[in-house]
């Protein structure tokens, strides 16, 4: 009978099929004890490769997060992840598909997700805002999409009809990547200019100029449409703030000198127009010490002979008439020159 185990013990060690546990591991078979382990196919094998951990690997939700917590499926597959991975990960919970062949983690952007689902990109005042840009209003989300596209999946408000995105199919400046949720910057500068009106799309222009998101020479080398075109010859990247294009925009018609920013009485000041007259416009922290501090100023700024208009923000970007209703008036009396 002995002899009979030691055969069978030599043949299956032959064949590399007995395991030979470490010596004082845990639930280690007793010595003299003999077992073995079926040859797995290579199929099998090729998936229990992709499946297991490795050290130096990081797993499927940390690839996914890895790309910004969404991405294609066939990229991950190219990576190396089987079938079988990615139908478990979806199993679990761990992943979501948004739509067929993408992936994205629970806690993934919603609007990267929506976009995967939709089968478009972000694009216009959508992603200029995304962007950190100054966006004046945004009335939906803007997404783009390829003519040669597949289904675009846009949801319609059920009273009205009405697409609940505004889809822009203009070519692209720059080509879209096929793992693309978000238009390059140079495409979302062109289809802001070609959607909003002049002083708006020239803001997020020289928000974005502003921010070194783009180069205004590298833009002007583009094949812009007309629209376009009209905005990069008038951008500038000097302005601090959507408020600085908006105003001097607004007020060119009138011939009058607008210096933005201009340090008078140991102070910036918002804009000074002409050589005495100061617009000055109150955001939503001019309120308590702040407050107190800009009524100084202007006391110190009339002793000096300025005139001084304050406005508050929503007054300049929403009730503009009324604003320059005030200073042709002031320019009119001549309070903008000196002496």
């Amino acid at each position: 009978m002995r002899r009979e185990e030691s055969l069978r013990e030599s043949v299956l060690r032959s064949r590399h099929l007995l395991r030979s546990p470490r010596r004082g591991a845990i639930g280690a078979p007793s010595p003299g004890r003999i077992e073995s382990a079926p040859i797995p196919s290579c199929g099998r094998a090729r998936d229990r490769a992709v499946d297991e951990p490795h050290a130096d690997r990081m797993s499927l939700t940390e690839a996914i997060r890895s790309k910004g917590g969404i991405v294609r499926t066939l990229t991950l597959r190219d990576a190396g992840w089987s079938s079988r991975s990615l139908s478990q990960a979806r199993a679990s919970g761990a992943v979501i598909r948004p739509r067929n062949g993408w992936l994205a983690l629970p806690d993934a952007d919603p609007e990267l997700v929506q976009a995967s689902a939709a089968g478009v990109v972000l694009t216009c005042v959508t992603q200029a805002r995304r962007a950190g840009l100054w966006v004046l209003r945004e009335d939906r989300p803007h997404v783009a999409a390829d003519g040669h596209s597949g289904r675009v999946r846009i949801s319609r408000d059920p009273r009205t009809n009405e697409s609940l995105a505004r889809i822009h199919w203009a070519k692209p400046l720059v080509a879209r990547e096929p793992e693309a949720l978000v238009d390059p910057i140079e495409n979302v500068l062109a289809t802001v200019a070609t959607c909003l009106p002049f002083e708006e799309a020239l803001i997020i222009w020289e928000s974005a100029l502003r921010k070194r998101l783009v180069h205004l020479p590298a833009l002007r080398r583009m094949p812009l449409p007309q629209r376009a075109r009209r905005v990069a010859d008038a951008a500038s990247p000097f302005s601090d703030s959507g408020l600085e294009t908006l105003v001097p925009v607004r007020l060119r018609w009138m011939g009058v000198r607008i210096v933005a920013q201009a340090w008078i009485a140991g102070h910036r000041v918002d804009f000074l127009i002409g050589e005495r007259l100061v617009l000055q416009i109150d955001g939503a922290t001019h309120v308590g010490p702040q407050r107190e501090e800009d009524i100084r100023h202007d006391a110190a700024l009339m002793l000096l002979g300025f005139h001084v208009i304050r406005v508050g923000y929503r007054d300049v970007v929403d009730g503009w008439p009324a604003v320059q209703d005030l200073i042709m008036r002031a320019v009119a009396q001549g309070l903008h020159l000196a002496g």
